[in-house]
């Protein structure tokens, strides 16, 4: 998803600090956990453990002097059955590149104990922490606008802002969400029948929302 970074400012100003939400003409409204369950479906409802990220990973990756993300990939890529010390260096760059967008915009160790206890099996509401990382954006991009400084790499998940906006403002972009086709998985050795379709509806609303103005999967 591209960034739509003139909806993304609009939006900033009308922020409120004090109530949490954008306060719009028809109200105020800002993104809930059950956004995140409908948009990406991480977890929210699993008991926390407020000591999660402070404890110290088993694992150990290189994040210094490594070329940034593509020497991370170089590194630690691996061919054959992925054992958890893959697991866990992929998940560590998931976490810090893609869910919450280090202010660093290269690999570091932050999330490493999270992906660790992901790579195992364990559990905890990533949602939860990816709704507040949000609104700490918002927060940081609201205030920098206030003091009419530049916004910079403030880090922070501005995709899921972007999706959420672009999502509750669709019918005033004009633009008919639920028409959207994307490309069903079909084998290469199927052959369709004439009453049969290449493309289905979308799966869900995060799905719907990247195709939406400003995203890399909108041609126009």
């Amino acid at each position: 998803m591209e960034r739509n970074e003139s909806l993304l400012i609009v939006a900033s100003y009308f922020w409120s600090d004090t109530l949490n939400a954008f306060m719009f003409g028809h109200g105020p409204a800002s993104p809930t956990l059950a956004d995140v369950l409908m948009l990406i479906g991480l977890d929210i409802s699993t008991a926390d453990n407020s000591h999660l990220f402070d404890s110290k990973p088993t694992a150990k990756v290189e994040t210094r002097a490594i070329g940034g993300w593509s020497g991370y990939i170089q590194k630690y890529r691996r061919t054959g059955p992925v054992n958890i010390k893959e697991q866990t260096t992929f998940l560590n760059m998931w976490l810090d590149k893609f869910v919450f967008c280090g202010r660093s915009a290269g690999p570091t160790s932050v999330y490493l104990s999270a992906a660790e206890r992901l790579a195992n099996g364990g559990q905890f509401p990533l949602g939860r922490y990816l709704l507040g990382s949000a609104y700490h954006l918002v927060h940081q991009v609201a205030k920098k606008l206030l003091l009419g400084q530049p916004i910079g790499n403030l880090g922070c998940p501005w995709w899921f802002i972007n999706m959420w906006l672009s999502l509750h403002m669709h019918k005033s972009l004009e633009f008919d969400l639920f028409a959207q086709r994307f490309p069903r998985d079909i084998a290469e050795d199927y052959e369709l029948d004439e009453e049969e379709s290449a493309t289905r509806s979308p799966l869900n609303f995060g799905e719907a929302a990247i195709v939406l103005p400003g995203t890399s999967g909108n041609e126009d």
